[in-house]
């Protein structure tokens, strides 16, 4: 038996992980902040249309995020919590709220940072300059782990010469996920953190739509992942808007790398990115709606799978063989090479039918049985790791001094950060 659809009010959708406003200590004088109805509102926040002076928007943005970790108790105290950092707006984001917070509520944790070289050159070389930076600035012990030394010496600028950039986003997803689960184990993590925004996750919900995949898409909505593994992670930034990162990071001047991967042009998860941006544009509230929509999406006929370890590698996976050995096998043999240079045959018979383009089924297994020119979601429990995204440029600001402040949203829009693990 299906259980009844639950009911979901249209208003209270937006605060589904957010805590109560903040009622304004006095009563505002013409133009004043919302919240505390002393100082000039300098932006409208995206999510709710409240326009709010600086101090009251950063402030409000930390305790909505402070909320979202209570109210799914993220966290225990004592325990070791890895961050997954990129040097993007929203790792970075990340990082400072998570230092702010550990501090202000006694979260008691022992943060570290993690970062992946994915041996882009021009790119992730330049960011995890700004990583460094971040490492000084909070004082947190660094990890940084690069392709090349677990992966047989490939980096993605050797893969994207071998394979040509149609399926690059596919090699990258698997393989930055595994890295991100290798150096978190190293470091003796008890839990792993990334920077996954509302924003990016409304896109893989559309993208798992489009695909057909109703289990992944109510799956990666969840806040958490692998609750019964020994290393679960997590997704403080659920339910907060891209365009708020942003306002947050450039208010606060975070120190962040804002220049998009070169191979991100190619992947297919920006159609979707658009599809959203357009939603937005018409009704703010729709990217939470989506993402809340999705956590109410019933699957009966989903049966859970036998973790088990690879043959190969010894990382776990739920076949003999994990997705990133069977990539790596493909460079190695030069197979994923010819997937590049295979052309779809079309013929018209006497009836005006075409035959079924012919493929190569063999091939097509190794490549993780999806040519999505993006985003791979092969992993081992569906989530999406090529993520992050670009921000619109239609931010509202309340006063022409603050138009800076869309500035930087625009050049944000701009300057995306697809797989930097965002």
């Amino acid at each position: 038996m299906s259980s009844p659809k639950p009911s979901i009010d249209d208003e209270a959708v937006v605060f589904a992980s957010t805590p109560p406003t903040p009622q304004p200590t006095q009563k505002p004088k013409g133009k004043m902040c919302e919240y505390c109805g002393v100082n000039k509102p300098q932006v409208i926040r995206p999510k709710t249309g409240d326009k709010v002076c600086k101090d009251c928007f950063c402030y409000q943005f930390e305790e909505e995020v402070h909320y979202t970790i209570t109210t799914n108790n993220l966290f225990k105290t004592g325990q070791r919590v890895v961050l997954g950092a990129s040097g993007g707006k929203d790792s970075t984001v990340l990082i400072h709220v998570m230092t702010t917070l550990n501090k202000r509520h006694n979260y008691g944790l022992d943060l570290q940072l993690l970062s992946i070289d994915e041996g882009i050159q021009g790119y992730r070389d330049d960011s995890l300059g700004t990583v460094k930076r971040n490492q000084d600035e909070y004082s947190l012990p660094l990890k940084i782990i690069s392709y090349a030394e677990i992966y047989r010496g490939w980096t993605m600028d050797k893969i994207v010469k071998a394979i040509g950039q149609k399926n690059n986003c596919t090699f990258c997803g698997v393989f930055r996920r595994q890295a991100l689960d290798r150096g978190a184990q190293l470091l003796g993590a008890d839990m792993l953190l990334t920077g996954h925004n509302c924003d990016d996750i409304a896109e893989t919900v559309f993208l798992n739509i489009l695909r057909g995949d109703i289990q992944r898409a109510g799956r990666c909505v969840a806040i958490i992942t692998g609750k019964t593994s020994s290393l679960p992670r997590a997704k403080p930034l659920k339910y907060c808007y891209e365009k708020e990162i942003v306002m947050y990071a450039y208010l606060l001047k975070l120190d962040y790398f804002a220049t998009e991967c070169k191979y991100a042009p190619f992947a297919f998860r920006g159609y979707a990115r658009e599809f959203i941006k357009d939603l937005e544009r018409i009704r703010p509230r729709s990217i939470v709606d989506i993402v809340v929509a999705a956590e109410y999406f019933q699957t009966p006929s989903e049966q859970s799978t036998k973790a088990g370890k690879c043959l190969q590698c010894g990382y776990l996976s739920a076949q003999s063989q994990c997705k990133a050995c069977q990539l790596l096998d493909a460079l190695d043999t030069g197979v994923a090479g010819t997937v590049q240079s295979r052309k779809k045959v079309t013929k018209s018979d006497s009836s005006g039918k075409n035959d079924e383009h012919k493929t190569n089924k063999k091939k097509d297994d190794m490549l993780g049985g999806k040519a999505c020119g993006g985003d791979s979601d092969e992993e081992e429990d569906g989530q999406q790791s090529c993520v992050g995204g670009n921000c619109g440029n239609d931010q509202q600001c309340c006063d022409t001094k603050d138009q800076q402040c869309c500035d930087a949203q625009d050049q944000s829009n701009k300057q995306g950060n697809c797989c930097g693990g965002e």
